[in-house]
This record gives structure tokens, sequence and C-alpha cells, in this order.
């Protein structure tokens, strides 16, 4: 089938958007391409369209568990053949999902690249027949992008296993700094392009209301439109507070974070999405992968710390083409937050070596020793012991990651586990279980095996289908079979651990070079100081400035946002009078003109021209001299 037949088939769309075809038909021809699509601009079609015009399996490289879920969902109602392998499945789940990518005529495998150097991936993935290599939110392998993921530079060995399979890079914000060390890190072969659509959302008015009573202004706006909305704030404790407040004054409203349990993510961003919440309030963990396109308004309650980050979360409203609004609350004080957080993500050197041998205090590791190691971390407790801000120290620990000398995973997905400590013969015999627990137990005993001899990971949401009691139910079942001395169940959590990937070192032989520090300090500088600028500008167009952050050049102002409705002082609507004076502007840098002439060539009110003309006269942008205005030196 062709490209088209296939688009018709099982999206039911006659053609394609933007730069999807030219991205499908050079992927297609084998050739390495980067795709750069703005949030809503479908870039999953530019990698599902070609892997099924061809044989073979697409690899799909992301960080999303919310995206792996809802595409597998999405193709396999299309009737496509496909899985996805992420935290919290058993190793025989792993492995089943693997066996159906070599044998199963699978199409897609989504992974995250936390899992790419695991033994059991890289030895299946020999034995599959892949066609295509898709890497989403590329630009977290660039070190100078605003989201670095380390995980990501193991990409680069999948492709040296892989020598002949074409890579699709896909982002919705790089700069061109970034686009071209994403090209570099995943070694792009000749031939290798770029594609991009424009990044201007048409349908979407960027709004900055200056406030010192955030709350109040939040509350406001709410009540004055209508829709689906997401909050944005800067921390887990006030997505909670700010999602309080909200439900107190009757807007309904849940809360989102990277520290709930990932169920009750679930449950919360499937609530949302069904309406009983209008309100998402959350972190910038929500949002990548969520599929909801009539949300009518994003508030960012707090400012988030990179032109980036902005543009991404601001995007998640109106991707349906209906008008939307961006809505940024900016007081005083956030330009000094915000610039407190360079200090933060950067602390000086001599702190980062402080921090180093703390650890190696920590962990009574010897001098020459660790290589290898791996350790649980506790950031509370090493910070409490050693009279660290948990802020700075992790921070520290992030650079020690980068510079080489340990590995160091915030949130390390552990799986619940349990073990029986009663024989078989002796749980059989007890007969005091009701109907819940006694149908639990049985679904665990055919589930899994190897109970009565070691831990087995399990998995409550699998429990929870298979024997129709819900995921709270399956907890304190198996936390009182646990007090009753029956098994012995472990919870799921996130831990965090320390590898050492040297041995240890003496601290005043730490070398912390300057594309690890000064070079990335300085690149996190420019993107606070760029968000700064764009929260404080007030007579530029928003769309404009986001626009030109990405190396897009705009010359027409966007028409709806707040810079654009405000009045100049010629009382003139901001976004007419800077369009007058460029035009203005551009026809004198040709040549001196009069002002008969210039009035007379130009279209549009001539009373606003003449206004426009008497303000940059009084100005002294421009002089009339001999009845010929020009430009001022």
């Amino acid at each position: 089938m062709t490209y088209q037949e296939i688009l018709k088939q099982y999206w039911g769309y006659d053609t394609f958007r933007g730069v999807q075809e030219d991205i499908i038909r050079h992927i297609g021809n084998g050739h390495d391409t980067l795709g750069l699509m703005p949030t809503g601009g479908g870039k999953s079609i530019t990698f599902q369209v070609p892997t099924l015009a061809q044989e073979g399996l697409c690899l799909v490289i992301t960080p999303l568990i919310a995206l792996m879920k809802d595409q597998v969902r999405n193709l396999r109602d299309r009737g496509i053949k496909a899985t996805a392998i992420y935290s919290g499945m058993t190793r025989e789940e792993i492995i089943v999902a693997l066996e159906n990518c070599i044998f199963g005529n699978y199409k897609f495998l989504y992974i995250s690249p936390e899992r790419l150097d695991s033994e059991i991936f890289q030895t299946k993935l020999r034995h599959m027949k892949v066609c295509l290599i898709t890497v989403d939110e590329s630009h977290c392998i660039s070190q100078w992008g605003y989201d670095f993921r380390p995980a990501y530079l193991k990409i680069a060995d999948i492709r040296k296993m892989l020598p002949d399979v074409p890579v699709l890079a896909l982002t919705a914000t790089a700069t061109p700094e970034v686009v071209k060390d994403i090209q570099k890190k995943l070694q792009f072969r000749e031939g290798g392009q770029v594609f991009q659509m424009s990044f201007e959302r048409k349908n979407l008015a960027y709004v900055v209301r200056p406030t010192e009573r955030k709350q109040e202004e939040l509350l406001s706006i709410l009540n004055k439109m209508d829709g689906s909305a997401i909050v944005y704030a800067r921390n887990r404790k006030r997505t909670r507070e700010v999602s309080d407040l909200l439900n107190d004054n009757g807007i309904t409203a849940t809360f989102y974070h990277a520290g709930l349990n990932n169920d009750i993510k679930d449950i919360r961003q499937k609530e949302w999405i069904n309406g009983k919440h209008r309100v998402m309030v959350a972190t910038n963990a929500f949002g990548m992968g969520i599929d909801k396109p009539d949300v009518r308004l994003v508030i960012h309650i707090d400012l988030p710390d990179s032109p980036e980050a902005y543009f991404q979360e601001a995007g998640r409203a109106g991707r349906d083409g209906q008008k939307a609004y961006a809505v940024l609350l900016y007081a005083k004080s956030d330009k000094t937050l915000l610039s407190k957080r360079i200090a933060d993500t950067f602390p000086d050197k001599e702190y980062i070596r402080k921090v180093y041998e703390d650890i190696n205090f920590y962990y009574q590791m010897a001098m020459g020793d660790g290589l290898g190691c791996t350790f649980a971390f506790n950031l509370d407790e090493f910070c409490c012991n050693f009279k660290h801000f948990p802020v700075q120290a992790d921070s520290a620990l992030k650079i020690l990651t980068r510079a080489g000398y340990l590995e160091y995973t915030d949130e390390q997905d552990n799986a619940s586990r349990l073990i029986f400590t009663l024989r078989r013969d002796e749980l059989y015999r007890l007969q005091e279980y009701d109907k819940d627990t006694e149908t639990l137990l049985n679904v665990i005993l055919r589930s899994y095996t190897g109970l009565f001899t070691d831990y087995a990971y399990i998995n409550e949401e699998t429990l929870s289908i298979r024997t129709g009691l819900d995921r709270q139910k399956i907890y304190e079942t198996l936390v009182m079979l646990s007090q009753r001395n029956i098994l012995h169940y472990i919870p799921r959590k996130k831990t965090p651990y320390i590898i050492y990937t040297r041995e240890r070192q003496e601290k005043e032989r730490l070398h912390i070079g300057r594309e690890v520090y000064e070079e990335r300090k300085e690149s996190y500088t420019n993107r606070i100081h760029a968000m700064i600028d764009y929260a404080t500008a007030e007579e530029q167009c928003r769309s404009r400035i986001l626009l030109r952050y990405f190396g897009e050049k705009n010359r027409h102002n966007c028409g709806h946002c707040d810079a654009c409705l405000k009045k100049h002082a010629t009382g003139i609507k901001l976004e007419e009078f800077l369009d007058i004076k460029e035009e203005i502007l551009q026809r004198l840098s040709q040549g001196p003109a009069s002002m008969v002439r210039l009035t007379d060539e130009m279209e549009g009110d001539k009373d606003k021209i003449i206004h426009v003309l008497s303000f940059l006269s009084s100005e002294e942008i421009i002089q009339l001299e001999d009845g010929y205005l020009s430009i001022r030196n």
C-alpha cells in the first residue's frame, strides 16, 4: 500500500499535515531524519505510517509511560500489533513481550531509554527484524537541551547493534544549537536531514498577567473562562495547596506529580480526561503523551526555568485547533526566585567535591575501592547526617554523574514483591479466609511461580484485573496477610541508587570539566534570562518572542496575545502600531520619501499611518528634512 492508503485505512485521513509526508518519505528511503514538530503536530504518524509500509518492527524509545500505554492501546484498537516495556512489569511479562516481537509479527515495541542496556533486552534485540528506530523527546539526548537525560546516550550503542537501520528523531522543542547536537549524538549518517514544521500556534493566545496576588488572579481567570484547564506549579507541595484552594472555591481539581504512585497517577489522569475534574494542578511531570485535545487554558502560577519547558507545557492547550489561552502569572519576586535556581542547580565546585567526600564517608568507601558498587540511597538521611540542603546536594550528585565519578538515579522503580512464609500444605490447611482473600490468593498462586522459595515480583494492577478487586483492596489484603505472617509483602517504591562508575578518588583530584560545569551553567543561565525577558516584555508580540528563541523568523505579530491587544500611546492597538511602524521603517530603509507618497503607497487607515509617523518623529526615530522623511542616523 502507498503511504496515503495506509493513512486512510488506519486513521481515516485523506492527506498528511505540514511536514509529515516529507519526514515519512525521507525515513522511508532509509535516511536518518530529525522532525521538529510542535505539540499536537502529529508526530506519531511520521513513524507509524512508514513502519506499516514495510516489513519489520519499529523500536520506539520514549521516557513517557503514559504515552507508551496510550499509543499501544490506540494501535491495538486499529488492529495493529504493538507492545511496550516499562517499570512495574514482571520478568515473565517482559520476556513474553520481547518474544512476541521476535515471533509474533509485532510492528511496534515501545521502551524507555533506561532499559536499553539490560542484558535481556539486548539478547532478544539481536533476533528482532527492526526496520526503524524512533527516538521521541530527542532533545533529551543533548547536554545543551533543557531536559538532558544521560540514559539517552545509550541509544548510540543500539545504533551500533543495528548499523543499517535508519533513525527518526522527534521533538517539539529544540533551539538551533540543540538540533545540531541531536544529530551528532545520534550519529546521523550522510543524507540525514532536518524537517521543521512552524512552531506558530495561531489558535493559542499567549498572555502574561503581572500580579502580586496570584491566587486571586488564578481564581478570577478560571471563573471567567469555561473549559478544561491545567495549572502548572513549581513543586509537589504547591500542587496540593493550589488544588485544595480551587476545590474550596467550587472549582473541581486534582493534583499530579512524580512522587505519586503510578496507579494513583493513572486514576487522576483518567478522571481529568473524562471531565470528573475540570482542573489538573501539576508539576512539569504531567502532560507529555497526554491526549486531551480540548484543553482551553494552561496557566503557569510559577515561572518555568526555560522557554523550552514553557512552550511545551503551554502547547498542551488548544490541540483541537479551537481558541485557547496560555497564561503566565508573573510577580516581581519571580525574577529573584528564578535567578536563585542557577546557584541551586550549579553549586560551586568546592561544594561538589565536599558532597563527593561525604558520599564516600556515608558508604565507608576506602580509597581506590568502589568501582561497580551499587547502593540504595536516601537523600534526606544523607543531608541530615552531613548538613546539606537537599536541592543543592541533588544538583551536586547530578554533576558528579555527568563528570563520570558516580551514577545517581533519583527515580529507580522497584516493583512490589512477595514470598510466602508458610509452606504450601500449611497455607491450604487455613480455612479462615474471606471470599476476596481466597480469590486473591488463588490468582497469585496461578500467576506466579517460586513463591515459597524466593521473592516474586508482582503487579497489583494485573492482579486487580484478574480478581475484579480494586487496587486499594488488593494492597490492604496483602498487608493484612503480611501482618498475619502468611506471606511477606514489600510494596512497590521508588528507590534512588548510587553506583560507583570509578574507584574512589581523592576529592582534590576530582576533575569537573568546562563542558560539565561552566558551559552547561552558561547555557542554563541563558535560558533563565530568556524566560525572564519573555515575562517582562511589554511591547513585543509573545508569539514572535518564542518563535525567535527557537530560530524561526516570523515577520507578523499574532494579533491576540496581551502585548498585541494592548494599546500603544498613540491610541492604536499595539499590534497595528508595530505592523505600521515596521512597514514605514522598511520603506524608508530603501531611501527618503515624502509623507504624501508614503501614505499613498501604504495600505490601511491613513489617519493611523499619520499618527505612527508623528510618534516616530517625536521619538527621533525618523526625521523630516526638505519635505522628505528618512530614518535618523
